[in-house]
């Protein structure tokens, strides 16, 4: 890859990387645009199959954060990193945790990290005792998960009024792919509400405890998610690119909403055939930015009150975003206008 062509096509600022043989770690940041502010976004911690893989996964998530970090209406800009890991679930440790704390310190607060994929509070708190640029250890925010999911609940609400359905999940069947931490707190709003879940996960243990706790359905091994019957909003809450052409092709529910990042393959063109389907797709940063609204509040200084209140605009946001797609390709596109008009708009001095 071309790294300094593919930052000029995405329009990224910064990208660093970053050896510490002592610890091991290897990892890069990917900082995309600072225009509203630093730029917060979270570390995740994953086995790339190369390391073009896990470039092209930091360019993709920083500029989705940009996105994300505007469109909700936040004076931050949008960066990311990732940690290499040599093996899939290698155990994270405090060295390692330390070494990447001094990695986003040379940054100057430039990127502030949080939580991702693979990463947990005390991760973030070893972070932190190399650099005060980071957020979601247990004094500074904890775990976002839960704010993620009720955030995409409420896109969810949107989805279903623009439906034309009336905003009640009685009767309404969500299948959600991953029931990790924000998966599972997704199922658990939705059954809440008196709606039905059916779900996949990788991990034997998560679907017990959806099972069990949650009375969730679990697929068989003969079906598939995205092709099911009888769904009304198809959840994808593990990691992105899940949705491409063949996946579109044979979807069968109405609605699309989660809480992953990057859902489509090819955002311009699965974007176009979601629309051409006539499925309605909540894009997922707005759906998925209750997480960073409460990091990224309580960084800029909100009170509790009024993180909550911006974790409810998603709603409105959702809706407006839905309600634009007649002007625009795709609702991602309509997304990304709208987020690019707030960064216009924080860009252009005003005038009394």
């Amino acid at each position: 890859m071309k790294i300094l062509q593919q930052m000029s096509v995405m329009g990224h600022e910064r990208v660093a990387f970053h050896q510490d043989p002592e610890s091991g770690l290897r990892a890069i940041i990917a900082v995309h645009d600072t225009t509203l502010g630093n730029a917060l976004g979270g570390t995740r911690r994953w086995c790339y199959a190369s390391e073009s893989d896990a470039l092209m996964d930091v360019l993709r998530l920083s500029e989705g954060m940009t996105y994300k970090s505007a469109a909700a209406g936040l004076a931050m800009g949008g960066a990311k990193s990732v940690i290499l890991l040599d093996t899939p679930g290698q155990e994270p440790t405090e060295a390692q945790a330390r070494a990447m704390g001094r990695f986003v310190d040379t940054l100057g607060g430039a990127y502030i990290a949080a939580e991702d994929v693979g990463v947990s509070p005390q991760f973030c708190a070893w972070m932190r005792d190399e650099t005060d640029h980071v957020m979601g250890d247990a004094d500074h925010g904890g775990d976002p998960s839960p704010y993620t999911s009720l955030g995409c609940f409420n896109a969810m609400k949107s989805c279903l009024a623009h439906a034309g359905r009336p905003v009640d999940f009685a009767g309404v069947t969500v299948a959600i792919q991953g029931l990790g931490a924000t998966g599972f707190k997704l199922a658990r709003l939705v059954r809440e509400a008196g709606g039905d879940v059916v779900a996949t996960d990788v991990n034997p243990h998560a679907i017990k405890r959806a099972i069990d706790e949650l009375g969730v359905r679990v697929l068989a091994d003969d079906e598939d998610l995205f092709s099911l019957d009888g769904v009304d909003i198809i959840a994808p809450c593990a990691l992105g690119a899940v949705l491409g052409e063949d996946h579109i092709d044979h979807i069968k529910a109405p609605m699309i909403c989660g809480t992953a990042n990057n859902i489509l393959v090819d955002p311009d063109s699965d974007g176009q055939r979601l629309k051409d389907k006539g499925v309605i797709y909540a894009p997922d940063f707005i759906s998925n930015a209750g997480g960073v609204i409460r990091l990224a509040g309580l960084y800029l200084g909100m009170t509790e009150s009024e993180v909550d209140a911006k974790v409810a605009e998603i709603e409105a946001t959702t809706l407006e975003v839905l309600r634009a797609t007649n002007q625009h390709a795709s609702a991602y596109d309509a997304a990304v206008a709208f987020a690019k008009s707030r960064i216009e708009a924080g860009r252009t001095p005003q005038t009394a």
